[in-house]
């Protein structure tokens, strides 16, 4: 089965594309504030010594779609596609963050929906895997119509060590269920 896995999508306000090298300093401008990451696991990520690993992880991994804000050009995130060790038949989105100013508006549901349109051309089910003391990503996954199936020990960071993730699915019906509310 073929999967573009760093398309270029293009919504009313944002744009996705593929993550370059060249993207780094770019987007450690959308994460190099502390509020980015309230609530998140990875509290210190707007430090560059912290942020430049998680970009390296992202460009060597593979699938990360940059997020581009239409009005300004700006990159104000990322996201990634990736095959997750619990569900190999299936596609994962995770990894994702955007920058505090874009929170609490349409961006987020936007990007969602951008990705998930683009995986259920070709999958029935996407997986997200949320770290169990981020409960923002809890309630956004949750409002996407996605259920929590389990919590497993998983290694997605490519360092080696399992981490325990909350592990929900989103079917194709849920997915166009939750779409059609929103219209």
């Amino acid at each position: 089965m073929s999967f573009d896995d760093q398309p270029c999508l293009e919504g009313r306000t944002i744009a996705l594309r593929g993550l370059h090298a060249s993207d780094r300093t770019g987007l450690f401008r959308a994460a190099c504030d502390p509020e980015t990451w309230a609530g998140h696991p990875a509290r210190d990520r707007f430090n560059s010594d912290v942020f430049d690993p998680y970009f390296d992880f992202l460009l060597n991994a593979g699938g990360t779609c940059v997020v581009m804000d239409l009005t300004s050009n700006d990159l104000i995130g990322c996201s990634r596609y990736y095959v997750g060790p619990d569900a190999p038949d299936d596609i994962a989105i995770g990894f994702t963050f955007l920058n505090h100013s874009f929170w609490g508006g349409a961006v987020n549901f936007e990007l969602k929906t951008l990705m998930l349109d683009h995986a259920f051309s070709t999958f029935d089910r996407v997986w997200f895997h949320i770290d169990p003391t981020n409960i923002r990503s809890q309630k956004a996954t949750a409002k996407l119509g996605a259920v929590l199936m389990a919590k497993r020990e998983l290694e997605l960071t490519g360092a080696g060590k399992k981490a325990t993730w909350l592990c929900y699915a989103l079917d194709r019906d849920a997915w166009t269920r939750v779409k059609a509310a929103k219209r």
